[in-house]
């Protein structure tokens, strides 16, 4: 029985010989590399006739250079001999495969083994995300009790940082990030304008736009779209600066010197955003109140007037007073989770980058967990 098998440009080629004494030989030649596509086991194997051959040796003088996908290729062949009772032969195979199937034969992998392993896997894993968690928690809480006590020494004027930082956060904090927020904003009064509109015109109420967008916005949504901007924008900056820092031992020398981080680095970027998050938030809301203008008077043919109107009898102090909380409790949620990132960034520059990441991502889910629960507390209290 004779077979060639094997593509041509990889120089790598099996040619199957049937001998006496049901002995079978194998001829390997060529180049048996990774790269090279090379001839399968499976494909030998379907053409030994099991009833025919007892022995299988290998001839390979014509054998060039082999790595591991060879050792691969000999490790199945000697698998389906185990499995039909033919006897391999390995003498005239190289010497160091020879050495590395002994290898790999002196210790037979134990059954279940695999299965073992990955129930074991799957415990540690959950175990080192709990531990994870904790350690995570633990910090966290750590790092807004001394961001606590800082804001307290601002207070009663005992913080230690300079007012100029504090003075140039606010201006990247503030009318820097206008432009995005009023693009932002507009877009998001025109789309409650918009989808008010097509639901409200079914029962002749297109007057009621104005309520919709003037609510949702100042009450809530103005607020929540300003935090989620900021998070992207300014929390992100603020791990990526701390987190430099750390890669630049900046934070360490701080130390060294006596001065805490916390109240120079920290506590200015939380007031800067503490003040200027509610001014953001009521620029917002006009922007969006405005954007519903569009839609009512552009789209609904109602009257400029009337709109405004309409606009200045749904609102009340307590929605807008409720928008400004959200504001501020998202500008310490932005703050101390683009700080405590950067804070906890480790020493290379793809460790920055991760920081300010994990800053978004927390930014955003506490503003969304914030604003759950101020929602729950605003409705059990009847506001």
């Amino acid at each position: 029985m004779g077979a060639a098998l094997g593509d041509i440009a990889t120089q790598a080629e099996i040619s199957l010989k049937q001998q006496e004494d049901r002995k079978l030989l194998v001829v390997l030649s060529g180049a048996w590399r990774l790269a090279s596509l090379l001839p399968s086991a499976d494909e030998i194997t379907r053409q030994i006739d099991t009833d025919q051959v007892r022995r299988i040796a290998f001839e390979t003088d014509e054998l060039k250079d082999w790595d591991s996908s060879f050792l691969t290729f000999l490790i199945k062949v000697n698998q389906f001999c185990s499995q039909n009772n033919i006897q391999f032969e390995t003498q005239d195979l190289p010497r160091g495969a020879r050495l590395l199937l002994k290898l790999a034969s002196e210790v037979p992998e134990r059954k279940g083994v695999r299965e073992e392993l990955k129930k074991e896997f799957l415990v540690s894993l959950v175990g080192t995300k709990a531990i994870d968690c904790y350690r995570s928690a633990k910090e966290m809480i750590a790092f807004v009790g001394d961001a606590t006590i800082a804001l307290s020494k601002f207070l009663v004027g005992k913080a230690n940082f300079r007012r100029l930082d504090l003075l140039q956060l606010l201006q990247e904090c503030g009318y820097r990030a206008l432009p995005v927020v009023s693009l932002v904003s507009i877009l998001l009064g025109l789309i409650l304008g918009f989808v008010a509109a097509i639901e409200l015109r079914i029962f002749g109420a297109q007057l009621f736009v104005a309520d919709v967008v003037a609510i949702g916005m100042v009450r809530i949504m103005g607020a929540v779209m300003t935090g989620i901007i900021m998070a992207g924008r300014t929390g992100a900056a603020f791990a990526a600066q701390l987190g430099t820092m750390e890669v630049n031992e900046e934070i360490d020398a701080l130390e060294t010197f006596g001065i805490p981080p916390m109240e120079f680095l920290v506590l200015p970027r939380v007031i800067a955003l503490i003040i200027m998050m509610p001014l953001l938030c009521v620029y917002s809301d006009v922007l969006g109140i405005l954007g519903g203008v569009i839609v009512g008077v552009g789209m609904l043919d109602l009257g400029l007037i009337e709109y405004l109107n309409r606009t200045k009898e749904a609102l009340n102090l307590s929605t807008f007073g409720i928008g400004i909380f959200h504001s501020v409790v998202f500008g310490v949620l932005v703050a101390l989770s683009g700080c405590l990132r950067g804070m906890q960034s480790g020493r290379s520059a793809s460790a920055v980058g991760y920081a300010a990441t994990s800053a978004v991502v927390t930014g955003i889910v506490a503003i969304i967990v914030a604003t759950a629960i101020i929602t729950y507390i605003c409705q059990v209290l009847g506001i």
